[in-house]
């Protein structure tokens, strides 16, 4: 599994390169996230253009990664297809993360 990360000034962008993120890597994804946290990033961008499906173990390693980043953190999703919108609009966790249309958006919710 690849990941990109980008510095947008004080926000990490982050590309998770998959189309899906489910039980099958969802291990392996909470790890890599939590290390970018780990090294100093809490506020987290994340662009899913690239994932068509998430499942609950998808989702539970972004509650994850939310929580690692603690209180002055946070995360933020942009670029996310209907069919995962909809997953995070089924569980209200688009209340948690905020869905954005850009990355601009998504950067400037964090500065």
């Amino acid at each position: 599994m690849k990941i990109s990360t980008v510095k947008r000034g004080s926000v990490c962008v982050v590309i998770p390169h998959v189309n899906k993120i489910d039980a099958s890597i969802a291990v392996e994804f909470k790890k890599k996230m939590i290390d970018i946290v780990n090294a100093g990033e809490s506020r987290l961008v994340l662009n899913l253009q690239e994932v068509d499906f998430i499942d609950s173990s998808g989702l539970g390693a972004l509650v994850s990664v939310y929580k690692s980043a603690g209180p002055n953190g946070a995360v933020k999703l942009f670029h996310v297809k209907d069919s995962v919108r909809s997953i995070f609009e089924l569980t209200r966790l688009d209340k948690v993360f905020g869905i954005h249309v850009s990355e601009e958006g998504a950067v400037e919710s964090l500065e």
